[in-house]
């Protein structure tokens, strides 16, 4: 017979198995679909482990449309909008967490208050201050409104107050000043919500779709959102085509998750956020 503490963590790990099993199910059904022909898409039972593995779905996405310049595109404007969030939001958070000056509770809670704000609000305001800039169909446009960040800003803000002061008064008796105390000291013990915004920041703006079709019409400036979007039909929809697509678009995601995990926990852990 178990004990209590025993049938407790049984029962814990089953409902994560069974939540892993559920979290996986979409991402399964859309490699093994993306590996399918178009007949055995429609299928009745469904088929997981297709009969007939075939890679022409993938061959018919890459020659359908300039998969590899939208591709380029979301990398390009992916890294460079998450990198300036990043440090923009790492030096409003320091100035809220560590700097006292007046007005500084009230500002950042108007500033907090911004993320009440739906983002679709936004679009037209933000559509008219890139148009009469004349910044349509540019990279500027759609790399600079992910390079603010309100929750990056509060995220950040946690986690510096959570640093010992006593490393700050350290430098200051050194003539250190707040400039040189940032880059030498705060950015170094910062990895982990730097890891952790850089997740967010980055998914974000490689999953956004209503700004990029907002703001560019030309096929140069398109990212991958957009071209999967153009994948779907008006009366019909090659799924399988479709799917090879998204599984495309998927990997860059996977791949900065697995190397910026553990780093994403420490974040968590010490912003104190669940």
């Amino acid at each position: 017979m178990m004990n209590k503490s025993t049938l407790k963590k049984v029962i814990f790990y089953v409902i994560l198995i069974l939540g892993s099993i559920v979290m996986l199910l979409p991402f399964l059904w859309m490699l093994s679909t993306s590996l399918k022909s178009s007949d055995a898409t429609m299928l009745l039972p469904p088929e997981w482990i297709p009969k007939e593995i075939t890679f022409d779905n993938y061959k018919e996405v890459i020659s359908a449309m300039p998969m590899g310049r939208f591709f380029l595109n979301s990398v390009f404007v992916a890294l460079t909008s998450t990198f300036f969030q990043v440090f923009i939001c790492a030096m409003a958070g320091y100035a809220f967490a560590r700097i006292d000056f007046k007005g500084r509770e009230v500002l950042f809670y108007i500033y907090l208050g911004t993320l009440m704000v739906p983002s679709q609000v936004t679009l037209t305001p933000l559509f008219i201050i890139m148009n009469l800039f004349k910044w349509t169909n540019t990279y500027q446009a759609l790399i600079l409104p992910g390079m603010f960040s309100a929750f990056g800003t509060f995220l950040m803000r946690q986690f510096f107050k959570g640093i010992p002061k006593s490393l700050e008064e350290a430098a200051f008796m050194d003539g250190a000043g707040y400039i040189t105390i940032f880059f030498r000291i705060i950015i170094h013990l910062a990895k982990p919500v730097f890891a952790t915004l850089w997740i967010f920041g980055f998914m974000a703006s490689w999953n956004n779709f209503l700004w990029p079709l907002i703001i560019t019409s030309d096929t140069a400036h398109m990212t991958l959102p957009l071209g999967l979007a153009a994948l779907q039909g008006r009366w019909t929809t090659d799924w399988n085509v479709l799917m090879a697509g998204t599984v495309i678009s998927i990997f860059p995601i996977l791949f900065v998750y697995i190397f910026t995990q553990k780093y994403i926990i420490k974040g968590m852990t010490h912003t104190g956020l669940k």
